[in-house]
């Protein structure tokens, strides 16, 4: 078990955990967000994608589970997956989902680097993954009633949500 001394937030926790999965020879490593809302069975089917992928999504819009969002928030992720999308050449529907599968390939560039900006654990490791060549996919999985922190889904918030993602974006793009 990795443990720190310290809050370092999503990205140094990220990069901990694939440093700790690259150092103890894992195969596989799964992603899950704090709130509780991944469910883990669908963890086996996360797994049995990277037979031929060494990204999978877990996608929380892709046809399974009711789980909405609206207004700037929406937008901003319909914008991310149709960037994304085109980059990585599939179709993504969920590029902010944290419920994602790696293989010992990724988990080894990821180990190395991996971003600390807010948005970037998501956005751009998907645009360094895509253009490093890595195939990336996603599966329907629905989510469960959040169990812990406090949604992010007010007007103001979600506006400020839109403004981050799109500034994340383009400094992804510009610089990997």
């Amino acid at each position: 078990m990795a443990r720190l001394p310290f809050n370092l937030g999503v990205g140094g926790a990220m990069r901990t955990g694939y440093r700790y999965a690259r150092d103890h020879g894992y195969d596989v490593a799964i992603q899950v967000d704090a709130d509780g809302q991944h469910d883990p069975r669908y963890i086996p089917k996360l797994v049995d994608a990277l037979d031929e992928h060494d990204l999978v999504i877990g996608a929380r819009f892709a046809g399974e589970g009711g789980y909405k969002v609206t207004g700037p928030r929406k937008w901003a992720m319909r914008m991310l997956s149709a960037v994304l999308s085109r980059l990585s050449r599939t179709k993504l529907t969920d590029t902010t989902s944290g419920h994602r599968a790696c293989n010992r390939r990724l988990i080894e560039l990821l180990a190395h680097w991996y971003p600390a900006e807010y948005l970037g654990d998501t956005i751009e490791v998907l645009v360094r993954v895509a253009r490093s060549g890595y195939k990336i996919t996603q599966i329907p999985v629905a989510m469960r009633p959040r169990m812990a922190g406090t949604p992010s889904n007010s007007p103001m918030k979600s506006t400020i949500y839109l403004g981050r993602a799109g500034i994340v974006l383009l400094l992804a793009l510009i610089r990997t």
